[in-house]
């Protein structure tokens, strides 16, 4: 049986949005769930528009998913394999010159040229489409169409697995292949990414790279996880998987024929999902990228903040966003004076400032004085913080007594009735 070898083979022509991500993803993970191997194949044959700095930019993304690759290639170090092979086709008569370029001949007597695709099924092309096409330019590189077919046949790839906008381009390749006597691989083309218009995934719609996502303080995990859910089902209602669990579940299979929807706000759910997992201790330290109120932070007032506000948060980006109120009081109107007086007097009795000594000092002034509870701790969170706080027994518990009897001086000042 055929090892399962399997390449990405990206053009470093801009930085990959998350769209073609998703096709690096699922060949890792069809590579690993077979054992086999993970080829990284950068397709610069477009010598006026591929980068260096692109290059670096699609190792990054997938280092970043922890997508690694077993062996990598540039293909225009590969020049030498290309001009052996046209040489061969030369030989055949199946190609000529023109213009400098050299052109594949597509036989004249009109035939089928089918494969049975992975996501598909049976795919039907008739040769007379096809118009003869270019397979080494004016420079002397090779278009798409020749060096990947060359190089699946010299790297043994066994299947290929890419998006569906190839699909018109496979007769050409497949013919290619029949000229050498060669095997091709498997083809599994992937249904395209749409965004939630159902138009073609857009910037505006999520087209972003996974850069630009991490930037935003979406995690790697998150992101895995849900690119992974595009347009590939597991066994299951299950959605959480670890990049672990998502190699043990894949099969080519179970990829859907119809193009997955884009989702942001399904994104936002896995985000949150992952911020709740994570130990405070890593949090902390990943936030910090995020927050300008984190840097001066002792760890234990951090940390206890973390627990409060990581609840609420979609991305890390959103910390400084609930944290806020423990740096500054919120800007809205204060309680009525008298409710404040109140409140004012419950906090200056209490000795011992720490969260049980709180708690049970407020819940006794509450029952002494037979005060409504929901009342008297919405004051205490107009007056100390802003509306919708975390718990605010612990949200006080962060600041200390002094600072939340000024907060209600300053509430009192501000308070109109």
């Amino acid at each position: 049986m055929q090892k399962v070898r399997i390449r990405y083979a990206p053009s470093p022509t801009g930085i990959p949005h998350v769209g073609n991500i998703r096709t690096a993803l699922f060949n890792f993970l069809f590579a690993r769930n077979n054992g086999g191997e993970f080829i990284l194949r950068i397709e610069d044959t477009d010598q006026k528009r591929s980068t260096e700095e692109h290059i670096k930019d699609i190792e990054e993304s997938l280092n970043l998913l922890n997508i690694k690759w077993d062996k990598s290639y540039l293909q225009s170090e590969r020049l030498g394999i290309y001009k052996k092979h046209l040489e061969i086709l030369k030989k055949k008569g199946v190609v000529y010159k023109d213009s400098g370029a050299w052109f594949f001949k597509i036989p004249k007597i009109s035939r089928e040229i089918s494969w049975d695709d992975v996501v598909h099924k049976n795919v039907k092309f008739p040769t007379k489409v096809i118009e003869d096409f270019v397979i080494i330019k004016s420079d002397g590189f090779p278009t798409y169409h020749f060096a990947s077919v060359v190089d699946d046949h010299e790297m043994q790839i066994s299947h290929v697995i890419r998006g569906d906008e190839w699909i018109s381009s496979t007769p050409k390749h497949l013919l290619i292949y029949q000229s050498f006597k060669w095997q091709p691989p498997y083809f599994c083309h992937l249904p395209s990414i749409l965004g939630a218009d159902g138009k073609k995934l857009s910037k505006r719609e999520g087209a972003k790279s996974v850069q630009q996502y991490i930037s935003e303080g979406y995690l790697p995990e998150a992101l895995t996880n849900f690119l992974a859910l595009l347009g590939w089902s597991p066994i299951g209602d299950r959605e959480m998987f670890t990049l672990g669990d998502l190699v043990k579940e894949f099969s080519l299979e179970r990829i859907n024929k119809n193009s997955p929807i884009f989702n942001v706000e399904k994104l936002n759910w896995f985000n949150k999902k992952y911020l709740q997992k994570i130990d405070v201790k890593k949090f902390a330290t990943q936030i910090k990228t995020f927050s300008k109120y984190a840097k001066n932070l002792n760890d234990q007032k951090f940390s206890k903040i973390i627990n409060l506000v990581k609840d609420r948060m979609t991305t890390l980006a959103d910390f400084d966003k609930y944290a806020s109120i423990f740096f500054k009081k919120g800007d809205q109107s204060s309680p009525p004076k008298e409710k404040i007086e109140v409140a004012k007097k419950a906090v200056s009795v209490i000795k011992n400032w720490n969260e049980k000594s709180i708690t049970e000092n407020l819940d006794k002034f509450i029952d002494d004085n037979k005060l409504e509870a929901g009342d008297f701790k919405n004051t205490l969170r107009l007056s100390v913080f802003a509306d919708n706080t975390p718990p605010i027994y612990e949200s006080l518990a962060v600041l200390s007594k002094s600072e939340v009897e000024s907060r209600i001086d300053h509430a009192f000042k501000e308070s109109k009735n």
